[in-house]
């Protein structure tokens, strides 16, 4: 909750994907914790979380025909919903990356192009996408469509701001989650040498951004990008030259 006991998204309706479990189940809960009305949707369906493959468009028709009976409108989105893909560029196949850009790409758009008409001014759309966004980096499907939910975010934030409606991006860095578990060893302990915070991240250190987006407090925010990466981006490559000089000096 927020300063003063005042619930910031009191009676908001906002639909997060990708959240039966890891980022965006915690997104859901503190989205909940502020006071809205949250839809939790997955592609696996669980405990109060409504089935959605944001790939179907048939999908995303029926969820917005039941919010458009239940509730009349929207105020909120986060595109959280997204899939990795380790292949390198010598070896990955088109079919993978179709399949990440699907789920990562063409599902945020779905979800703007059939929630945005349930949305009025003061609506807020948060797109997560990844430190991968930022950098070179190594699996090229998930590199690719993560810069590809940029351009997304960019192009939405232009054509929707003329209805009052924002579009901010989130790009996390090494976020302690199921996804990040199941990559090697080596490639957490590169990013923590890369990390000036010299840590990890938390669930919780995305939560309050994603909340704060979402609200009022946030009126004239629009069309920005945050790393939220313990200044893993923010050195672009330096930091390993300056760690050498020191040695050395």
């Amino acid at each position: 909750m927020s300063g003063l006991g005042r619930k910031r998204l009191l009676g908001k309706v906002v639909v997060v994907t990708g959240a039966a479990g890891g980022q965006g189940a915690a997104e859901a809960e503190a989205l909940a914790d502020e006071g809205a009305l949250v839809i939790a949707t997955d592609v696996t369906q669980g405990p109060g979380c409504r089935r959605l493959d944001v790939t179907s468009e048939q999908d995303w028709a029926g969820l917005a025909a039941e919010l458009q009976g239940s509730y009349g409108q929207v105020h909120g989105l986060v595109n959280n919903a997204g899939v990795t893909w380790r292949a390198r560029i010598d070896e990955v196949r088109p079919e993978d990356m179709a399949r990440v850009h699907a789920v990562n790409v063409t599902g945020p758009l779905l979800g703007i192009q059939y929630l945005v008409p349930l949305m009025r001014a003061g609506a807020s759309i948060v797109n997560i996408g990844s430190s991968a966004a930022l950098t070179a980096h190594y699996p090229v499907a998930y590199t690719a469509a993560k810069w590809a939910l940029r351009g997304l975010s960019k192009t939405a934030t232009m054509e929707l701001g003329p209805r009052g409606i924002r579009v901010n991006t989130i790009h996390p860095g090494f976020i302690e989650t199921d996804m990040t578990a199941s990559a090697a060893p080596a490639f957490r302990e590169a990013n923590l040498r890369l990390t000036p915070l010299g840590r990890t991240g938390t669930v919780e250190d995305i939560t309050p951004l994603v909340t704060f987006l979402l609200s009022d407090d946030s009126a004239f925010i629009t069309g920005a990008e945050i790393p939220v990466d313990g200044g893993l981006t923010s050195h672009g490559g330096a930091m390993p030259i300056s760690d050498a000089l020191r040695r050395d000096a």
